[in-house]
């Protein structure tokens, strides 16, 4: 029950955020940078990202894309989605290591720089940090998003009092 409630919460939070009307719709969006209403990532994430949503509703099972923006010296410890997820560097750059705990030296890491492109598939295991500027990627992919993290002591959700 508290998971489907913070999955709840999650789709408020990033639907309330984006400005934008997050039901699956055949209507078009053209929608330039300055457009986006930026607001506070959902609790699944680690505090201090922020998100804007562009199309479709990220916490049902339709396809969905976001824009996320990370600050400088941002980490998001080990995790995994049920789903696909697909990334673009929009601007800054974003490091991904594949273990099960988040290493920043360690051998298996790339860091993607603006129009770098990752594609973790479902039940990887992977992290992700920014270095010493702030990051903003865009992640689309198919619905619901979730984060399943390795350590579950890492769940900020645990954290935030909102699992």
């Amino acid at each position: 029950m508290k998971n489907i409630l913070s999955t709840v919460i999650a789709g408020a939070i990033l639907c309330g955020a984006s400005g934008l009307a997050c039901a699956q719709t055949n209507s078009h969006v053209i929608a330039s940078v300055n457009d986006a209403q930026w607001g506070p990532a959902p609790p699944m994430l680690p505090a201090g990202a922020e998100i804007t949503v562009l199309a479709g509703n990220p916490m049902q099972a339709v396809p969905y894309t976001i824009r996320l923006k990370f600050p400088a010296h941002y980490a998001i410890p080990a995790h995994s989605h049920p789903t696909d997820e697909n990334v673009v560097v929009v601007s800054g750059a974003l490091t991904f290591g594949m273990e099960d705990k988040l290493v920043p030296d360690a051998g298996q890491i790339k860091t993607l720089t603006a129009g770098g492109f990752a594609l973790m598939p479902a039940g990887m295991n992977h992290y992700a940090f920014t270095a010493a500027e702030e990051t903003t990627i865009v992640l689309y992919g198919q619905g619901p998003v979730e984060f399943k993290y390795v350590n579950p002591a890492d769940d900020p959700r645990h954290a935030r009092g909102t699992k």
